[in-house]
């Protein structure tokens, strides 16, 4: 057997393939060809897929278009993998064929390496419910997702004349584009919207408010929207990202838009005033918060550290202020790589919200060799003294910096001029080697003698 490998990206030539040879038999009369069908084609018995991640064994076999049962040689594969090329899914796709054990019939095997990047779909201002919209593609590919759709020229553009068809079909003679862009969080989309230029966000009203003042509200609002083309549906997630966090730095959980619509702005400004209701909902109290699951550092240190109080108004401004020192105390001790997430559970009985803090510490980092330049002999010697971290101790990344300013504080040098520091990391044996370079600065006058000092250690 041989693998036909076909690179989508690189016009890589095909491989030629011979077909198997199999022995006639008797045996398994079910699976045995028609007397009359061409002696390099059999039954398929079973089809696999490998490679697959995104995209199960199933939606690829439904591109793929061969059946079990079906009679198959190399050129049915071939228009197989053709049609898998061709989707726009697939970067390699190759195949290979063999006889069936003790069977009259072929096994079948697709090798597909996925297309990457692939991105979530979102619909914006295109007049119609997304979930029908939804459904209407995966009639059309079997490979339909709206969590990842490949960005390559055939498929946005298959997708953009499948989305055309669909508003067609309900009178709508919308034109679509498509664009790849990112939501608030920095997160990219595949994002389907109308051909023509959506008028932007001009001005921003709200009511409805009472714990936030009207003008922060506005000054948050306006900074993430006005000028921003407009779809109720993108202006909803700015508003989660500028004016939520001020309703949940005050308690308020449960804040609700409860209503967005728009006019055309006054006094011939070009865009919409948007006017947003908002609904705050009540304050809830921090009741909980804690570290779940175990952590290298102990936990009371770690939440000493964030510095959250318990009992009064939830405030996750302070939460994640707090998350942040966490994960500072983590990369001190040597965590460099640590992440600290949080999950929030909400008592709507009691108006409290219970955070629970969970640790990902990563490799602990030591510090390896110390290299330093710039002075003599002696004044070597008493840096290596004072040095406060020694070799396969933890190594915190914020001390060399901390250690050369104290030795210009401590004044333990005569001209001394710029001082930096370096560092070198190891990600395999989770080491860090740490460089400090002394100059020396220029002498005003004449005399004087550097190189040489002692001091307390750091």
């Amino acid at each position: 057997m041989k693998l036909l490998p076909l690179a989508l990206l690189a016009a890589i030539a095909l491989f030629a393939q011979t077909s198997p040879r199999r022995a006639a038999s008797a045996k398994s009369a079910s699976t045995t060809p028609p007397a009359n069908a061409p002696a390099d084609k059999w039954p398929i018995v079973k089809l696999s897929v490998e490679g697959n991640h995104r995209y199960t064994a199933d939606q690829v076999l439904a591109v793929a278009g061969l059946k079990i049962g079906q009679l198959a040689g190399k050129p049915e594969f071939d228009a197989a993998r053709d049609r898998l090329v061709a989707c726009g899914y697939f970067e390699i796709v190759a195949y290979q064929f063999d006889p069936a054990p003790n069977q009259n019939g072929e096994i079948g095997t697709f090798q597909v390496s996925e297309v990457e990047p692939s991105y979530p779909v979102r619909f914006e201002a295109l007049g119609v419910p997304t979930p029908d919209l939804e459904a209407f593609l995966r009639t059309k590919d079997p490979l339909f997702s709206v969590k990842a759709l490949p960005p390559t020229k055939p498929v946005v553009e298959r997708y953009v004349g499948w989305v055309q068809e669909f508003l067609a079909s309900i009178g709508s003679g919308e034109k679509v584009l498509a664009r790849v862009d990112p939501d608030t969080k920095g997160d990219l989309f595949v994002v389907f919207h109308p051909a023509r230029a959506l008028p932007v966000v001009a001005q921003v009203s709200f009511t409805g408010n009472k714990a936030v003042p009207l003008n922060l509200l506005i000054d948050s609002a306006t900074g993430v929207t006005v000028g921003v083309p407009y779809t109720e549906d993108h202006f909803r997630e700015l508003l989660n990202t500028g004016v939520r966090p001020l309703y949940e730095a005050r308690g308020h959980l449960r804040i609700v838009f409860t209503n967005i619509r728009t006019e055309p702005a006054a006094n011939g400004v070009q865009g919409l005033h948007v006017f947003v209701t908002v609904d705050e909902g009540p304050s809830y109290q921090l009741a909980k918060f804690e570290i779940d699951g175990p952590t290298p550092v102990r936990p009371e240190q770690l939440i000493k550290a964030a510095d959250v109080p318990t009992g009064g108004e939830a405030n996750f401004d302070r939460v994640a202020d707090g998350l942040e020192k966490m994960r500072k105390a983590l990369v001190h001790a040597g965590f460099m790589e640590a992440a600290v997430t949080s999950d929030r559970s909400i008592g709507d009985n009691k108006k409290t919200v219970d955070v629970m803090v969970h640790v990902q510490p990563g490799p602990q980092f030591v510090m390896g060799k110390l290299t330093i330049t710039g002075l003599d002999l002696d004044g070597e010697a008493e840096i290596r003294r004072i040095f406060g971290i020694k070799e396969g101790k933890p190594f915190n990344p914020d001390y060399p910096q901390q250690f050369l300013n104290s030795i210009r504080e401590q004044g333990l040098f005569d001209n001394l001029g710029a001082t930096k520091s370096d560092t070198k990391i190891d990600p395999q044996d989770h080491t860090v080697d740490v460089t400090l370079t002394f100059g020396a600065a220029a002498p005003a006058t004449k005399g004087g003698r550097g190189g040489r000092g002692r001091g307390r250690g750091f």
